[in-house]
């Protein structure tokens, strides 16, 4: 038994399909179904139904990918021990994040990176938070920037910063005739545009609508923010849009008023979480501490080295 076979049979358990798992393995279907054979030869066990249609794992198939998976993430996290022990500032980081965060962040925070650590290759996934927490789950991200509240022992969370939602309101309408900031309670009885299921931002914002008494509109589910952004040009009603999706270089939306709320002003925050166990575990807050040093009248920064 080695480490590339166990490297096959997870990647033909995540894939579901000998195709695709040779793909991203790199190699050919039937060199990797060979060794699936040979390790089943091995291990005096079936490890993998085969049938036309899809492939599944048996029972005891299941049980040993779940611990082949734990050896795999432990040999990575030797092979990152070594490297950073020669050079902690070197190296790949993956790094996930969801997509109403990451191209608004990414053009404030990858210059500052690049500047404080060099020789480090940053890989970025855009994932939504429950695909960015399964991937560090996996092993195959080292840290991941998401919202509060993250509910898992298992990960470390630095918060960096407090990002406040804005209303976005189309001219016309009658809250965009003041450029003062209004009370939440000014949505009551307003139908709010929202993203579709699976976006962290979509649950922040209905929570922001129960709180202060308006409602989702029912008919209409945007894909991005900048959908939001033209449904809301258009006329078609209001949102709520994070602070870094209205700043610069983000360009100013014709047809748009964006509102200032008072206090309490609704807002979300932004954590860098990673595995506990991680190899990195002591490189990540340096990361972090770069990651707050972004301008400071975009968000509020928490933490750091000058907290």
């Amino acid at each position: 038994m080695n480490l590339r076979d166990l490297d096959y049979l997870v990647a033909v358990a995540e894939e579901r399909h000998f195709g695709r798992a040779a793909r991203r393995c790199h190699v050919g279907q039937p060199t990797l179904s060979t060794q699936i054979r040979k390790l089943e030869a091995e291990l005096g066990v079936t490890l993998v139904e085969r049938n036309p249609r899809r492939v599944l794992l048996t029972e005891a198939g299941e049980h040993i990918v779940e611990r082949a998976r734990a050896i795999l993430r432990e040999a990575d996290t030797i092979r990152e021990l070594a490297r950073r022990a020669a050079d902690p500032a070197s190296g790949t980081v993956r790094v996930g994040l969801f997509p109403t965060l990451g191209p608004y962040l990414l053009p404030h925070i990858v210059p500052v990176l690049r500047d404080r650590f060099p020789r480090l290759e940053l890989l970025l996934v855009e994932e939504k938070t429950e695909d960015v927490l399964r991937l560090l789950d996996t092993g195959r991200l080292d840290a991941g920037l998401l919202a509060l509240p993250i509910d898992d022992e298992r990960l470390h969370v630095e918060p960096l910063f407090e990002e406040q939602f804005l209303l976005a309101v189309p001219h016309g309408h009658r809250l965009a005739g003041s450029s003062e900031p209004i009370d939440p309670s000014a949505l009551v009885g307003e139908d709010v545009l929202l993203l579709a299921d699976g976006h962290c931002l979509r649950d922040q914002a209905l929570s922001i609508c129960r709180l202060v008494g308006a409602t989702e509109r029912s008919d209409f589910r945007a894909t991005s923010l900048e959908t939001l952004r033209h449904m809301v040009a258009a006329g078609v009603g209001i949102t709520l849009l994070p602070e870094l999706s209205v700043q610069p270089p983000v360009a100013r939306t014709e047809h748009v008023v964006l509102r200032r709320f008072t206090d309490p002003v609704p807002s979300r925050t932004i954590a860098l979480a990673w595995r506990r166990s991680s190899a990195l575990a002591a490189f990540l807050p340096l990361l972090a501490d770069a990651a707050r040093a972004m301008p400071n009248d975009l968000v509020r920064m928490i933490g750091g080295e000058g907290a």
